[in-house]
């Protein structure tokens, strides 16, 4: 059985979750970090000298961190040839979009938009730093809205480890009251994204416990 070290509302102990909902695969999740604490412990430091969330350990395994190595390692081990291919042109071409989508969304989104308006306080927030990231994060959107013009999800025709690197942040984008391009492929894909059970499961999940106030 899989455990997993992180508390539900870190975008990045989702994105693993939804993983683990999506492959069906039996967990035992511990709450750490944020207001629960315990990533100083030493115990805690043993898993991930960097003390960052999420962790996982399969059965009496190493621990593994970083959520696109985790990801990666679940994808090989418990995922279908279409979810992560075994030939390795085909599993590029999916890895490239979850590079893709951690490396430029992600970082575009979190901590310039994410925490520049949920997890700052209304008095503390800069408009024009908001709509400065908020430019860059569209032009990166754009590139997903070209490549949902043609294929269901992001890699491919089919759900792949890609869309879990990438739709795991668009809960949070959409929920959000920010201002957002009109990008129809995208929304139509963060529909399709929507009916499935695990993402309602471990991606639609409230992030009010994060919410600074004054």
């Amino acid at each position: 059985m899989l455990t997993i070290w992180g508390r539900r509302d870190s975008a990045n102990v989702q994105a693993v979750m939804w993983a683990v909902g999506e492959l069906g695969l039996a967990y035992e999740r511990r709450d750490v970090g944020h207001r629960f604490g315990g990533l100083d412990t030493p115990e805690f430091a043993a898993m991930n000298p960097n003390r960052l969330i999420p962790v996982l350990r399969d059965g009496a395994g190493e621990p593994i961190w970083e959520t696109g190595a985790i990801l990666r390692y679940l994808a090989a081990r418990y995922g279908s040839e279409l979810f992560w291919p075994r030939d390795a042109v085909a599993r590029a071409d999916v890895d490239k979009w979850a590079e893709w989508a951690k490396v430029n969304v992600a970082a575009a989104f979190t901590g310039p938009v994410f925490w520049a308006v949920v997890r700052t306080p209304p008095s503390r927030r800069d408009p024009a730093a908001l709509g400065r990231a908020l430019a860059t994060l569209g032009q990166w959107l754009e590139i997903a809205e070209a490549r949902l013009e043609k294929s269901a999800f992001l890699a491919s025709d089919a759900f792949t480890l890609a869309d879990v690197a990438f739709g795991s942040l668009l809960y949070r984008y959409f929920e959000m009251e920010i201002s957002r391009p009109d990008l129809p492929a995208l929304g139509r894909y963060y529909d399709r994204l929507r009916e499935r059970p695990a993402f309602q499961e471990h991606v639609m999940v409230s992030y009010e416990a994060l919410r600074a106030i004054d």
